[in-house]
C-alpha cells in the first residue's frame, strides 16, 4: 500500500498527515489576528503540485503575492492534506486592500518543525484576484529546502515593456542566477562550445531528466547488448564466415531492418538512401564533374542507356556525392587493430522510372592508377565492396556532422544561450521551451559515453579517437546558416523535383507549419522591426549563439544581430525545425538502417582495393568489422534509436505557459496543421513498398532528447 495515498512513501504521507494537524494549530494560532479582522480584499491562490515521481514535500511552503501598489504579507500555505504528486490546493490571501497589478508570485520552503525537508516541484500557481481577473503564474521546476523562487505572470513581455522598476529588478534577478547555472566551456577548439557541466547529476533538477525517462533509460552499449542478447559475442574477434551468417544476430524483425537485409546490395535501394536514408543531406544536383572524378561516358554508357553525361547533366538528371571532409583522417584503432576511411566520390543517375541510381564511385580523392573508378559493369564483388566503402564513409560523416554536430551541439547551444539569455516572460523563452527538454542530461551523457576516450564510438568505430575531432572541426569550419535552413538547403543542393524525395516533401511541409505559427507567435509582440531591434535581451541570445555556436564566423552566415522581424521568424524557425524534425530524420531510423550491418558499417579493417578483380567474397568478409565490432555497433546504434515514453511530440506543449487567448490559438491551429500532415504522411506511405516514417509529426519529438 501507498499509506494515504498521497503519491509519497507511507511514512511521508503520515508525517503529511499528522504535520498537517499539528501545524493547522499553530497556523490558527498564528494567523488568528489576520483572519479574525475584517478583510478588504481577498485573493484567492490555488497551488498545482507536478505529477512527476516524488514532486510532493513534507516540507513548509510559503507565499507572498507582490504588485505594483504593495505586498501581501507571507502566507505559510499549510493544508492539513499536505502537497502531494498531482495535488491542486486553494488557499486565500487576505490583504488590507488592492496590491495593483500583480507582478510576481514569491515562495519559500522552510523544513517541516525545523527537522523535516524536502523538494517540492511546483507545476504553476493560479490567483483568482479581488477585481475579477485569473492570473496564471507558470513554475514547472523544483523549490528546493530554504530556497526562494520568485515567478512571474504567464503573459509574455519584452524586456523594455516590463516598466515597473520592480519586474525590471526581478528581470536582471533571473538572468544573473541563470548565467550562474548556466556557463559556457570549450569543448574541443574550433567546436561549439557547450554547457559547463561534467555529469548529469551536476545539472540543475528542471533540466534533468524525469524520473520515468530515468528508470528507463539504459545509456549503456552493453546494456543494449543484453537487450538485443548479443552479450556472448561482445569479445569474439572472428570475421564473419559469410554474409548470411548475419541473420543469426536479428533479433528484431522490423520492416525496415528486414528490407535492408534483402535489399543491401541492390543499386536501387543504395541510391534510394542519398534521399530517404539515415542522411538525406548529402547528394546534389551535379552540372559539372568534379576535375578529381574524372568519369567518361564510356564508363557510364551503359548506366546511361546511350545517353552521354553532358546531355543528362542539362536535364538535370546527374547527381553527386563528395566525401571530401574525409580526406587524410587516419582510421581508428578497434581492438588493436587499425581500421581505414576513405573520402569516396559516388555519381549517380535519376532514370526516367525515377529511380536514382550508383553509376560509378572513386574511392579516394585523388584520382591515380591505384584508385580506380569502380563501375556497375565490374565484378560482382568489386562492386559491392565499393559500396561498403561509401556506406562506411556515410556512417562518419552522418555521425560527426549531421547527427552530433547538427542537431545535437547546435540545439545545446540553442538551449544554454535562451536559459542564460531570455528570462521566464520573454515571448521567445515560451516559445522555445519545450524544445529545449532533457538536451542538456543527453549530450552530456553522450559526451562521457559515446565520444570520449573510452566511449562506445571510439571504441567500435573507425572514425573514433583523434580523426572524430578533427571531422568535427572541419564540419564546424565549413557549416553555414543556409544549410541549416531546408528550402535553402534543398535549393542550394538542387533537390527541388528529384523524385520520390521523401525527406524533402515531408521536411518543407513541417518548415512551413513551424514557420507559419512562429511568425504569428513572434508577431504577438514584435509589432515592428524596431521592437526587435531594443530587444536587448534579444541581441544578447543571438549575440552569444553567433560567438560560441559558430565561433564567430561571419562566413557562416549566421546573423550577429537581428534588424527585423523577418530575420527573426526565419532564425528561430531553424532553432524549431533543428531540435526537432532534422534530429528525428538523421536519429530515429539509426537501427533500421544500420541494424544490418554491411548497410551501415562502423568500422572497415582492410584499406580501398587499388585495382579491379582482385576482390573476393572473402576479401569482403575480411574487410567488413569483426563480430565483436559488429554487435557493439548494433548496440549502440539501437542505443541511440531508443524511443523513451517520456516522448512529447512536435506541437504538443505540456507546461501550461500561456494564459493569453491569441497564444492559445496559435497553438490549437499548429496541432491541428501537424495531425493533417500526419494523416497525408500515413496515407501516402501505405501507397509505398518502404514507408518513410520519420517526419510524421506522431515521430518527432520536440527537442533533441535521444
Amino acid at each position: 500500500m501507498n499509506g494515504l495515498g498521497l503519491g509519497l512513501s507511507p511514512s511521508l504521507d503520515l508525517v503529511i498527515f499528522f504535520g498537517g494537524l499539528i501545524m493547522s494549530v499553530f497556523s490558527l494560532k498564528n494567523h488568528c489576528p489576520l483572519l479574525c479582522r475584517t478583510a478588504m480584499v481577498i485573493y484567492t491562490v490555488k497551488a498545482y503540485t507536478g505529477k512527476r515521481h516524488l514532486a510532493g514535500t513534507t516540507s513548509l511552503i510559503y507565499i507572498q503575492l507582490r504588485g505594483t501598489e504593495a505586498e501581501s504579507e507571507e502566507q505559510n500555505l499549510n493544508p492539513i492534506q499536505g502537497f502531494w504528486q498531482g495535488s491542486e490546493r486553494e488557499f486565500k490571501i487576505h490583504c488590507d486592500a488592492s496590491l495593483g497589478e500583480l507582478i510576481a508570485v514569491k515562495l519559500h520552503s522552510k523544513p517541516f518543525m525545523g527537522l523535516l525537508h524536502n523538494r517540492w516541484f511546483c507545476d504553476k500557481i493560479l490567483i483568482n484576484t479581488p477585481e475579477g481577473d485569473e492570473i496564471l503564474f507558470p513554475c514547472y521546476c523544483w523549490l528546493d529546502c530554504n530556497e526562494k523562487l520568485a515567478l512571474r505572470p504567464a503573459k509574455a513581455s519584452l524586456v523594455f515593456q516590463d516598466t515597473n522598476p520592480i519586474a525590471q529588478r526581478q528581470r536582471m534577478r533571473q538572468l544573473k542566477e541563470q548565467q550562474k547555472l548556466f556557463r559556457w566551456r570549450v569543448y574541443a577548439k574550433g567546436t561549439p562550445q557547450v554547457i559547463d557541466y561534467d555529469t548529469p547529476l551536476a545539472l540543475p533538477a528542471e533540466v534533468r531528466f524525469s524520473y520515468t525517462k530515468e528508470t528507463e533509460f539504459y545509456f549503456s552499449a552493453a546494456k543494449q547488448l543484453a537487450a538485443l542478447m548479443l552479450t556472448g559475442l561482445a569479445n569474439s574477434r572472428k570475421s564473419w564466415e559469410s554474409i548470411r551468417q548475419l541473420e543469426a544476430i536479428l533479433c528484431e524483425r522490423v520492416k525496415t531492418i528486414e528490407y535492408c537485409q534483402e535489399h543491401w546490395d541492390e543499386d536501387e535501394f543504395f541510391g534510394y538512401q542519398f534521399l530517404n536514408g539515415l542522411n538525406p543531406m548529402m547528394i546534389q544536383r551535379c552540372s559539372t564533374l568534379p576535375e578529381n572524378f574524372p568519369v567518361t561516358d564510356d564508363m557510364v554508357k551503359d548506366s546511361l542507356r546511350g545517353s552521354s553525361l553532358e546531355q543528362e547533366m542539362k536535364k538535370g538528371n546527374i547527381f553527386l556525392s563528395d566525401y571530401e571532409m574525409l580526406d587524410g583522417l587516419v582510421g581508428n584503432v578497434v581492438s588493436g587493430r587499425q581500421q581505414y576511411l576513405t573520402a569516396p566520390l559516388v555519381l549517380l543517375y535519376c532514370n526516367p522510372q525515377g529511380m536514382t541510381l550508383p553509376i560509378a564511385i572513386q574511392l579516394r580523392q585523388k584520382p591515380s592508377k591505384d584508385n580506380p573508378i569502380f563501375l556497375p559493369t565490374d565484378s560482382k564483388a568489386d562492386w559491392r565492396l565499393a559500396k561498403i566503402f561509401v556506406r562506411n564513409a556515410e556512417f562518419g560523416v552522418h555521425e560527426v556532422d549531421f547527427h552530433l554536430l547538427r542537431t545535437h551541439l547546435l540545439a545545446e547551444v540553442f538551449t544554454v544561450a535562451t536559459l542564460r539569455n531570455l528570462p521566464s516572460p520573454h515571448p521567445l523563452h515560451k516559445l522555445l521551451f519545450p524544445h529545449m527538454r532533457y538536451t542538456l542530461q543527453i549530450n552530456i551523457m553522450a559526451r562521457k559515453q559515446l565520444i570520449s576516450k573510452d566511449g562506445a564510438i571510439s571504441m567500435y568505430a573507425g572514425i573514433g579517437g583523434k580523426s572524430l575531432e578533427k571531422l568535427l572541426k572541419r564540419a564546424t569550419a565549413s557549416l553555414t546558416y543556409s544549410a541549416l535552413c531546408l528550402p535553402d538547403n534543398i535549393s542550394e543542393r538542387g533537390l527541388e523535383t528529384v523524385p520520390q524525395y521523401y525527406y524533402r516533401d515531408d521536411g518543407m511541409r513541417l518548415w512551413d507549419f513551424i514557420n507559419k505559427f512562429v511568425a504569428a507567435f513572434l508577431s504577438l509582440y514584435y509589432q515592428h522591426d524596431e521592437h526587435v531591434q531594443k530587444d536587448t535581451e534579444l541581441q544578447c541570445w543571438i549575440s552569444e549563439i553567433f560567438t560560441n555556436g559558430f565561433l564567430g564566423r561571419d562566413s557562416s552566415g549566421i546573423p550577429s544581430s537581428f534588424q527585423t522581424l523577418k530575420e527573426l521568424i526565419k532564425f528561430v524557425t531553424m532553432v524549431i525545425f533543428t531540435a526537432s524534425a532534422q534530429h528525428a530524420a538523421v536519429n530515429s531510423g539509426q537501427f533500421d538502417f544500420g541494424g544490418w550491418m554491411p548497410n551501415y558499417p562502423t568500422a572497415l579493417r582492410k584499406p580501398p582495393p587499388k585495382e579491379k578483380g582482385q576482390t573476393t567474397e572473402n576479401t569482403i568478409l575480411e574487410t567488413l568489422p569483426d563480430v565483436s565490432t559488429t554487435v557493439n555497433g548494433m548496440a549502440v546504434l539501437k542505443l541511440l534509436s531508443k524511443d523513451s515514453a517520456d516522448h512529447y511530440p512536435l506541437g504538443h506543449f505540456p507546461e501550461n505557459l500561456y494564459d493569453e487567448e491569441v497564444p492559445c490559438k496559435l497553438i490549437e491551429d499548429f496541432q491541428k496543421d501537424l495531425r493533417e500532415l500526419s494523416d497525408l504522411i500515413e496515407k501516402r506511405n501505405k501507397t509505398l513498398e518502404l514507408p518513410y516514417t520519420y517526419l510524421n509529426p506522431k515521430n518527432v519529438d520536440n527537442s533533441v532528447a535521444i
